[in-house]
């Protein structure tokens, strides 16, 4: 027999707030749309356990051994478990053996939890900000209040079951005749029944709605995050608690600047002129426009740094990254006469000593090909 405490992890003389406590925790930590189709066995034992342990007389029949989802499972031998004893000897004694347990079913239920996504761009992930998530789910039906009843009005006692929940009958078995019992028709197992049902939410308590909500983004956070608002999710059946919502979080690509951790990084092009000379001009960041000094002798794939304009760290006190600016230097690949001429001075007076280049595994200062060797390797 299944440990529904340990499934729930909750002691034995644990109270029924804190086995509710417990079943929000677990049904969560498993419901296979938050946790994945793989927990799927999980969530079902969590729930067969909530549904045992909430109920007071089911508790007691578990907690004497007896396994109210599995009858079979405390039985005698012969084929008869305790289930069917608890008829035979409830024909006799009053269903002292279980002939009336099963007690109504509360029409307040907690509502599950609902997961959707956010897209968000590069700037609201360097400096927080809020995003907009619609969702389609079941909230609190505003006519009734939750009630299920027009007006509010309270749902009256069962005629047929009189409030128990469950209907006993006689039936007829090789043994003889045997009473049973099973959810009133009726209520459905209430013990209640509503007399004029709201219209709106046909009794329920609630009604399906689509509804924006905003959701906090923090600075720096990564992508594929998930954040949890809680009470926004699924409200339950009878206008019971709402569950969670949990929003996964996708940052969206940016034409300018990708993110490695808390560094922004970007690619400006420059003649080779600048590059050779030196020159300052202006990039556009998320902090508005920024100047950048290019220093005289710059090689291709050099790096200029600008100090906190990356991305706010996360939990921090506002501290941020860097934002990286990688030189490509853009070669001409058409001189005229006279620019080829002078390029061609220029090799002589300045590249005459070179006569080969150095290779390694991996690129190191000393090895760097020199500029104006890469610009008549491009025009040669």
């Amino acid at each position: 027999m299944a440990d529904y405490y340990e499934v729930l992890g909750v002691d034995r003389s644990a109270s029924d707030d804190d086995i509710k406590k417990a079943y929000r925790k677990m049904s969560r930590k498993y419901h296979p749309d938050l946790a994945g189709p793989e927990f799927e066995e999980q969530y079902k034992e969590v729930n067969n356990a909530y549904e045992v342990l909430s109920d007071p007389e089911k508790r007691r029949m578990y907690d004497a051994g007896v396994d109210p989802n599995n009858p079979n499972a405390g039985g005698f031998g012969g084929g008869f478990g305790m289930g069917d004893m608890g008829d035979i000897f409830g024909q006799f004694f009053g269903g002292a053996f279980g002939g009336g347990g099963q007690g109504p079913i509360p029409r307040t239920q907690p509502g599950r939890d609902a997961l959707a996504s956010a897209s968000v761009d590069l700037k609201t992930v360097v400096f927080g900000g809020t995003a907009h998530v619609k969702i389609n789910t079941f909230g609190l039906c505003q006519e009734c209040g939750g009630s299920g009843a027009v007006g509010g009005a309270q749902p009256a006692t069962c005629p047929d079951c009189h409030g128990q929940g469950y209907m006993q009958k006689v039936v007829r078995t090789m043994l003889g005749q045997m009473m049973t019992s099973a959810p009133c028709e009726r209520c459905e197992g209430h013990g209640t029944i509503i007399p004029n049902p709201c219209p709106s939410c046909m009794g329920h308590g609630r009604v399906r709605t689509t509804r924006t909500v905003g959701v906090t983004i923090p600075a720096g956070i990564s992508d594929n995050s998930r954040l949890r608002l809680a009470n926004q999710g699924e409200v339950g059946e009878g206008g019971g608690a709402a569950g969670d919502l949990y929003i996964d979080v996708r940052i969206k690509a940016d034409k300018q600047y990708t993110r490695n951790g808390d560094d922004l990084h970007c690619w400006i092009q420059v003649p080779m002129t600048w590059a050779v000379l030196g020159h300052d001009l202006q990039i556009e960041t998320f902090d508005g426009a920024k100047n950048v000094t290019i220093p005289a002798g710059c090689q291709p794939e050099d790096t200029v740094t600008l100090k906190g304009l990356g991305v706010t760290r996360l939990r921090s006190n506002g501290e941020r990254g860097d934002l990286v600016a990688h030189v490509a230097v853009r070669i001409p690949t058409k001189l005229s006469d006279e620019e080829r001429d002078l390029i061609e001075r220029f090799e002589a007076s300045h590249d005459a000593d070179a006569t080969h280049v150095a290779q390694s595994s991996r690129p190191t200062a000393g090895a760097k090909k020199g500029f104006f060797s890469k610009l008549k390797d491009a025009l040669s």
